[in-house]
């Protein structure tokens, strides 16, 4: 494992140069770029607190000393650099708030390196960014007000939604392709809550009673309104996708991915094919199956559904055709195994390559990235191929 790591004057220079020309988000919607690719950063759970002062859990007694939120500013500083994403997306536990007197600032701290990059990134919350002043409403709120974000509260005139932090991204095609004014790829996020039963884990004062409630009662999870306004927004995208004479050709919807923090029941499912990657804890499932699997499958756009919320888990596989990946531990200040190092989960996102140029998805592949002294990438693995769809 390598802690400590940070970037250089010349590494930040180097980084300035190469993420350069995204440009203002303002002025430039999320594409595919010009060699046909999308490259999608997952940050899982980096339970960010007060930086420096913040200790480390679960690193060789060695590395204690040294070791604190900064090595998970530095390992996304890192991570960054290499990978030079299209978006990044945090998937929850962005800070852990009992530890945040001041959760705004753990907050813009924590996103920090995304926001300098000036590459867009969007937020979903988990079951600890709400443990501190700010209300879960709150914490949304806040964070989409900060700069290069397109995290979005709620989406407009749908008061319905229970939770916050549910919205939808769409990606174009590459520019100058017949799909370029086109969402040839759809991003779903999804808040799936706390605690069962528990309005907000302000009203319990110390983490020993919010983990009783836990214990008790279990995890919270994604409401009917949610999965309603999810199997809606899905419906609306495919008939515009398919409306377009070159996508009606291949009758395939434009493919989707869906985000969350706490994984549904299925990620234990006995009928998991093509596993890659480790189970090392149990799954903390919600404490009722709302029958969100039933939905992502039946709305037959998303091909893989990616989670954070058990550290030490990280696999990707396959069930009755949808994938469902853990990102595995991200932070320092977070839960994991000395010795196995922090990591992050890459997405890359394939266009079929046509004699007319860029045309449709043709390929979902993953990969992840280790902080280790070699800044390992492991377990490619192909989620999703148009020619199999």
């Amino acid at each position: 494992m390598k802690v400590g790591c940070s970037l250089n004057f010349v590494e930040a220079v180097v980084l300035c140069l190469i993420l350069l020309p995204i440009g203002i988000l303002a002025d430039m919607p999320l594409r595919f770029r010009k060699d046909g690719t999308f490259k999608i950063l997952q940050v899982a759970d980096m339970h960010y607190a007060n930086g420096k002062n913040t200790t480390c859990e679960d690193v060789f007694l060695s590395e204690e000393p040294y070791c604190s939120d900064l090595n998970t500013t530095a390992f996304l500083e890192r991570t960054i650099l290499a990978e030079n994403p299209d978006l990044i997306v945090f998937t929850g536990d962005n800070i852990y708030g009992f530890d945040c007197p001041n959760p705004k600032k753990s907050l813009s701290d924590a996103f920090a390196p995304a926001i300098a990059s000036n590459i867009p990134w969007a937020v979903i919350m988990g079951n600890h960014d709400d443990e501190s002043s700010l209300s879960r409403e709150d914490v949304m709120k806040y964070t989409a007000t900060l700069k290069n974000t397109l995290s979005k509260f709620n989406p407009e005139n749908a008061d319905y939604i229970e939770g916050f932090g549910n919205y939808n991204l769409e990606v174009g095609g590459a520019e100058g392709s017949k799909f370029e004014n086109k969402s040839v790829l759809n991003l779903y996020f999804l808040d799936s809550g706390n605690y069962a039963d528990c309005c907000a884990d302000r009203d319990f004062p110390s983490p020993g009673l919010s983990e009783v409630h836990r214990i008790v009662y279990g995890y919270n999870w994604v409401k009917n309104s949610q999965q309603f306004w999810l199997l809606q927004t899905s419906k609306r995208l495919q008939q515009e996708y398919m409306a377009d004479a070159e996508a009606l050709k291949l009758r395939v919807a434009a493919p989707a991915l869906a985000f969350l923090h706490i994984p549904p029941p299925e990620f234990n499912s006995s009928m998991l094919s093509k596993k890659v990657g480790v189970q090392q804890e149990g799954v903390s499932g919600p404490s009722v199956n709302s029958g969100l699997f039933t939905s992502l499958a039946g709305a037959k756009d998303v091909k893989a559904l990616i989670v954070g919320h058990d550290h030490i888990n990280d696999y990707c596989a396959e069930l009755f055709g949808l994938q469902l990946c853990y990102g595995g531990g991200f932070g320092y200040h977070a839960y994991g195994l000395a010795g196995w190092a922090r990591r992050a989960r890459v997405v890359v996102v394939n266009l079929d390559k046509t004699e007319n140029g860029w045309g449709p998805v043709q390929s979902i592949k993953t990969r992840k990235r280790l902080d280790d002294a070699n800044f390992t990438a492991i377990d490619d693995q192909l989620l999703w191929d148009l020619e199999y769809a």
